[in-house]
């Protein structure tokens, strides 16, 4: 028998590479025909619940890495939730309505306005659920599980009726009406927008200072005196019809010495104005406080026919400008309110596609709104008097990607104004993560105006509202509920494929309508509305789940979108929140901080990643980095995890390399009878299992992933299992010491293998695969480890962190020896330690085998005073000599003892011990030896 074979090698199957790519599908496809998210359920079902609402992403195209983030957090929480005591079921879902859609089939050629509604509408459901069905397998390859075979769509005829059943109750409650005021319009998308799907880009306009002359003013003004009015959105002159001041800013009249005219601007603003418009030697008139100008009549700068009313207006500032707005109610929220105030006209001059109508006259009708600054110049006339080109942020179409504008059109509301302190008092009520969470949302609840919930589009729930022949709308508690069943039963498209009448419930009548005709809405329903109904189309509705959902979780865009929409419907309806808690992440950016798109050409595919590292790098990216913020990642981001994977994999190797022949029904060591040492690392380990249960519970990932590489890379790799071969090696195999070192090995092995489940869960069922002796066939149907605690554990744990400060300054001690030739491996070293009382008691209190621990050869402890030429710290010194004796060629430390022995092997007394009784052993057995 060859010296080497008696030795205890750690041996296993489990592979050093991990071949994820090609391995995660196979694992995949276990679980599936195993069913084990449906066991996970079957197990916890008579526990308590925790319900994950998932956000609905849009269905087009391939998922990006803000889906895979975002659906790998979720999975993460979700798991880790079934494996801690809960029933934890996820349900995903899918958004499909909307302008998306439609812009992808008009690429593709379809002509929506030359074909059948309702053959358009199909073709928009079928394009959708592919898209769907993509997404799907792009989700269950990065591991997550969920009810994959029933997901929840927004198209469904179930979750129509359930979105239905909601705006029912906000119009029963007086929540939903009809209004002309300004919205945000897009030219582009020809349709109304909501704040959500508003994004702002730095836009270049140009502004025109002009004046209008005075017609009455009414005894303060007389008619040779101009207001002069500043714009930057110079076409909302064809709709001008008032101008607005400040109540309590003094105005002055000012009379140039170089114009016939005398002019009215906001006095803090005159010397930039005179510079601006090149006035000289400027004389003041007269000054007026903007309350004394209230109900001046102007005139209209070129159509005579139009007055412009001089109004009060809060919304003034002095910030630029000349402190004098021109208002157009139809272009501009502040305007229209300012302008319904004093009984303006709300005139619209531009169509639903940005080009003036007729209403903004002959010489501007068919022009694109944003071209015609070179007609209006013309038309001012001697009234321009000053013309600039401006940058500033504007409001643009979140999917278009131009520019909007704000138009008046008739369109439907959701009041948010009737319960908006309803709203924020069940803001402070929800959990937030993070907790500047509650700011935000609460302020834009807080600011935000009334939702406009219609649009002027084809693919989406069409608003339930029928019209009587007087004009009257119809959106009764008994007509929406007939119109909830019918979308049941046959989906929304029934309504384009069926006449009002045969919409309404039998029989129906109403006074607006003698003859008993109806006319039906055409417009849909924002889709925000969609979504935002999803509490009411899912958790509320559907077996096992529940509301309010424990949590929701998407990106930090979603503030002003799907966290705004549910939480208004949800309060409308049923007066609290549809979420306790929120969980919002940053965006993902490359690896320079750089938003990722198309043509820069810096887009990272999860599908890319996990066929060249495997899901499991971009599941373990997640948890190292900080989503509460936006994150980077780059290949080389994922190259630099796939090494930290590596050494994660590589460690828990080696401990089950060197537990193969432990039993832990019959060789496990009881905790009292473990050595100092393994005391120790039971109690760092029940630490780290304590951790990142709480990072667990408070949705901390990084926290999980820097308490696993710290353990991993310090406290196993860098200590407990650099010593661990001289034992588990060495020893007998049936030893007191080796048993009780793989009883903690074995202990670590099988839960940090249970910890690390929600995050690596093929690489977690792997390593289960290999432990034969524990019951459960999936790790995934086994329960997280709690924390023990044990006595005097603060004792031990101050103990030996004493130790591993002293442990460093001997490593550095060695470290000098090794540089200066004087050893090779430490194996070769005399440590000599000339330490204070302090040290010596601290060293002997461990009862430790401490030249084992500092894989040392020979260690003396002494308090005689240190050589000049020792290597000195605070309190104690070292000097390191070449340990006396010879190498023993079986465990290789320097001894006194080691001799060549009768078997023809040089051995120490140590190991010669256990070559006799194994030989013995193996004669017994029949071999030579």
């Amino acid at each position: 028998m060859k010296l080497k074979e008696t030795l205890n090698l750690g041996k296993t199957a489990f592979p050093m590479r991990a071949g994820l790519p090609n391995k995660e599908p196979e694992w995949q496809k276990k679980w599936q025909e195993a069913e084990i998210y449906q066991k996970r359920q079957q197990l916890n079902a008579d526990k308590p619940s925790f319900f994950l609402h998932d956000g609905p992403p849009y269905a087009n195209g391939n998922i990006h890495v803000g889906h895979a983030l975002n659906k790998i957090s979720k999975d993460i929480i979700t798991r880790s939730k079934s494996m801690m005591g809960y029933r934890a079921p996820f349900v995903p879902g899918w958004d499909t309505h909307g302008l998306p859609i439609e812009q992808v089939l008009a690429k593709q050629g379809v002509k929506r306005k030359e074909m059948d509604l309702a053959d358009y509408l199909k073709m928009c459901r079928d394009y959708a659920l592919s898209q769907v069905d993509k997404q799907r397998e792009d989700f269950k390859r990065l591991g997550v599980a969920g009810d994959w075979e029933n997901p929840y769509v927004t198209l469904t005829p179930d979750f129509e009726a359930a979105q239905i059943r909601v705006f029912g109750a906000m119009a029963d409650k007086g929540y939903i009406y009809r209004g002309a005021k300004p919205v945000y319009w897009s030219w582009s998308s020809e349709s109304a927008l909501a704040e959500a799907e508003i994004e702002y880009h730095d836009l270049v306009s140009t502004s025109l200072y002009y004046a209008n002359r005075v017609k009455d003013g009414k005894g303060v003004l007389d008619t040779n005196t101009y207001i002069v009015v500043w714009t930057t959105t110079p076409f909302t002159i064809t709709a001008s019809r008032g101008l607005t001041v400040g109540p309590d800013f003094d105005y002055v009249v000012v009379k140039p010495a170089n114009d016939s005219r005398q002019f009215l601007v906001a006095a803090e603003l005159l010397n930039s104005l005179a510079e601006r418009f090149g006035w000289q030697d400027v004389t003041v008139v007269a000054t007026h406080q903007g309350k004394a100008l209230d109900r001046i009549v102007t005139e209209h700068p070129w159509d005579t026919a139009v007055e412009e009313l001089v109004m009060n207006g809060d919304h003034v500032t002095l910030d630029s400008g000349t402190g004098v707005v021109h208002t157009a109610p139809g272009f501009g929220e502040d305007d229209y309110n300012v302008g319904i105030k004093y009984g303006l006209e709300v005139a619209v001059t531009v169509d639903e596609r940005g080009l003036m109508n007729e209403a903004a006259g002959p010489d501007f009708q068919g022009q694109f709104y944003d071209k015609v600054v070179p007609t209006v110049v013309d038309k001012l006339g001697d009234l321009l008097l000053a013309q600039e080109e401006i940058s500033h942020s504007y409001p643009f179409d979140w999917r278009t990607k131009k520019p909007i504008i704000w138009r008046a059109v008739p369109q439907w509301f959701a009041s948010v104004s009737k319960f908006r302190e309803d709203i924020l008092s069940e803001i402070d009520k929800v959990n937030f993560y993070p907790a500047w969470g509650k700011t935000r949302l609460y302020n834009m609840i807080r600011d935000r105006g009334d939702w406009v919930i219609s649009r002027q589009r084809n693919w989406g729930v069409p608003l339930p509202i029928f019209y009587a022949e007087d004009g009257t709308a119809i959106m009764t508690k008994e007509v929406t509920d007939h119109v909830a069943k019918l979308f049941e039963e046959h989906g929304s498209i029934i309504w384009w494929e069926r006449e009002a009448k045969e919409l309404l419930p039998t029989g129906f009548s109403h006074p607006g309508s003698p003859n008993g005709e109806f006319s039906k809405e055409t417009d849909i329903m924002d889709v925000w509305f969609d979504s935002g109904s999803s509490w009411n189309g899912v958790m509320n509705t559907r077996p096992n789940l529940g509301y309010p959902a424990d949590l929701y979780l998407e990106g930090s865009d979603q503030y002003r979108g799907w966290f705004n929409s549910s939480l208004i419907t949800s309060v409308a309806v049923n007066g609290h929140a549809p979420y306790k808690s929120i969980l919002s992440q940053g965006f993902v950016l490359d690896g320079k901080g750089e938003k990722m798109s198309k043509s820069k050409g810096n887009i990272i595919s999860p599908n890319d990643v996990a066929k060249q590292y495997g899901a499991e790098i971009l599941r373990l990216w997640v948890t190292s980095v900080d989503t509460s913020n936006d994150v980077r990642v780059s290949m080389d981001i994922l190259g630099q995890v796939s090494e930290t994977y590596r050494k994660i994999r590589n460690t828990l190797r080696f401990l089950l390399a060197n537990t193969s022949d432990f039993n832990p029904t019959t060789d496990k060591v009881a905790y009292a009878d473990l050595r100092a040492v393994d005391k120790y690392m039971t109690i760092k380990f029940n630490q780290l299992v304590a951790s990142i249960n709480q990072a667990y519970d408070s949705y901390d990932f990084m926290a999980i992933y820097k308490a696993v590489v710290n353990f991993v890379t310090v406290d196993l790799s860098a200590f407990y299992l650099d010593f661990a071969k001289d034992v588990v090696y060495i020893e007998a195999a049936d030893s007191l010491a080796r048993r009780q070192m793989q009883t903690v090995f074995y202990d670590i092995l099988v839960k940090i293998t249970q910890l690390l489940t929600p995050i690596l869960p093929h690489t977690a069922e792997e390593i289960w695969s290999y432990l034969e002796h524990e019951a459960a066939e999936f790790v995934q149907l086994t329960e997280m480890p709690v924390a023990e605690s044990f006595a005097n554990q603060e004792t031990i744990l101050a103990e030996w962190e004493a130790f591993l400060t002293f442990r460093t300054q001997a490593q550095k001690a060695l470290e000098e020896a090794r540089n200066a030739k004087l050893i090779g491996k430490s194996l070769e070293a005399h440590l000599t330690v000339y330490a204070s009382e302090a040290v010596k008691t601290m060293l002997a209190a461990l009862d430790s085998d401490l030249a084992q621990l500092l894989i040392v050869s020979q260690l003396t402890v002494t308090d005689e005073p240190a050589p000049a030429d020792a290597l000195s710290f605070e309190g104690l010194a070292f000097s390191v000599a070449h340990a006396s004796g010879q190498v023993c060629d079986r465990c290789r430390r320097v001894d006194e003892t080691t001799a060549e022995r009768t078997y023809q092997a040089t051995v120490c007394d140590h190991c010669a011990e256990i070559l006799e009784t194994h030989f013995a052993a193996a004669v017994a057995q029949g071999f030579e030896a």
